[in-house]
C-alpha cells in the first residue's frame, strides 16, 4: 500500500492503549479510525488487484480513504502536540492524568 504514514501501525496501537488507560478518549478514538481507514485502503486494494468488477469504484473509494487519512494523521499530530504528549514515547501528559486521577477521587 503506498500510503504515506506519520504513525506506524504500533503507534497507533500504543495511543489507543494509552488513551484507555488514562480515559482520555478522543487521541484513542482519532488513532482507530485511522487504523480503520488503513483496512478500507487495503480492500480497496485488493479489490482492484483482484479484478473485481467496477474498478473506478474501489479506485475512488481508496483515493478518499487516502485523503481521510492525511487529514486524519495531520489532526492526530495536531491533538498529541495541544495535550502535550511525547512524541517519542506516545506516552500522554502527567497533567492529563492528574486530571482523571482526581476524576476519579471526586467519584469516590
Amino acid at each position: 500500500m503506498d500510503l504515506q504514514k506519520k504513525f506506524s501501525n504500533r503507534e497507533l496501537e500504543k495511543i489507543v492503549e494509552e488513551a484507555g488507560i488514562y480515559m482520555c478518549a478522543c487521541p484513542g478514538q482519532v488513532a482507530s479510525e485511522i487504523r480503520g481507514l488503513r483496512s478500507l485502503i487495503r480492500y480497496q486494494r485488493d479489490c482492484i488487484q483482484n479484478g473485481k468488477t467496477q474498478e473506478i469504484v474501489h479506485r475512488t473509494i481508496e483515493a478518499s480513504a487516502k485523503e481521510a487519512h492525511t487529514v486524519m494523521e495531520s489532526c492526530l499530530e495536531q491533538v498529541l502536540a495541544l495535550e502535550g504528549w511525547d512524541r517519542e514515547t506516545l506516552k500522554m501528559p502527567a497533567g492529563l492524568r492528574k486530571l482523571r486521577d482526581d476524576l476519579i477521587n471526586e467519584a469516590e
